[in-house]
């Protein structure tokens, strides 16, 4: 595959490691795209970044993760949207965002290997959980395929957009600016089956550092 390229505002594009990074470390989740006989084929994940490759995981059930497994050439994308940027006009208006999207062939890992990226992977969604609840059991380890997709340079891309809505090239009274977006954390909910009188440590700094953020 050639080396990734932006035709379009390219000012907003970035191949640098570090902006790209800081996105996968912020955001949750992303879309795995593909094609699967000919069809397009995309599913939302959860993942994690574990230094040059994305870690993503799945029933090893789902027969499309077995194509991508198989070698088939995929791209995850990623993106968060910061604000709503409302223009003097619909043309004029746009959103402040941060989006990636990173290509390559995904290598299944191996039974060792799975074992301590699915626990990477939990780490990184609520630090500290894997040491408040018991391991995954060899069966349910058996149940999920996971993956490692490969960063490379040249093969992702990164665009960002910030700032204030653009100057009106007209004479207009409609209102124009920025309506900042925050995803937070609400107060935990117990299950009704949970039996535990306190929400768990590793649970509580997930909220608090979302609702500060």
């Amino acid at each position: 595959m050639p080396e990734v390229t932006l035709n379009r505002l390219r000012e907003r594009g970035s191949t640098e490691r570090e902006v790209l990074d800081a996105i996968l470390d912020d955001v949750l989740a992303g879309t795995l795209s593909t094609v699967v006989d000919g069809e397009p084929w995309v599913v939302p994940m959860l993942f994690a970044r574990q230094g040059d490759r994305i870690l993503l995981h799945g029933s090893t059930g789902a027969g499309a993760l077995r194509h991508v497994a198989a070698g088939a050439p995929a791209a995850l994308a990623v993106v968060a949207v910061d604000a709503l940027v409302v223009g003097h006009t619909t043309f004029d208006s746009s959103a402040n965002y941060r989006s990636a999207v990173v290509y390559g062939d995904l290598t299944p890992l191996s039974d060792e290997d799975r074992t301590v990226a699915l626990d990477a992977v939990s780490e990184r969604l609520i630090p500290g959980r894997t040491g408040e609840v018991r391991p995954m059991t060899r069966q349910e380890i058996a149940k999920t395929s996971v993956m490692a997709l490969p960063i490379s340079q040249g093969r992702f891309m990164t665009k960002t957009r910030t700032g204030q809505a653009s100057v009106p090239g007209e004479e207009t009274d409609a209102w124009h600016g920025v309506v900042e977006l925050r995803t937070v954390a609400l107060e935990p909910v117990s299950a009704p089956t949970s039996t535990a009188c306190e929400v768990p440590q590793s649970v509580r700094d997930f909220a608090s550092a979302r609702v500060l953020a």
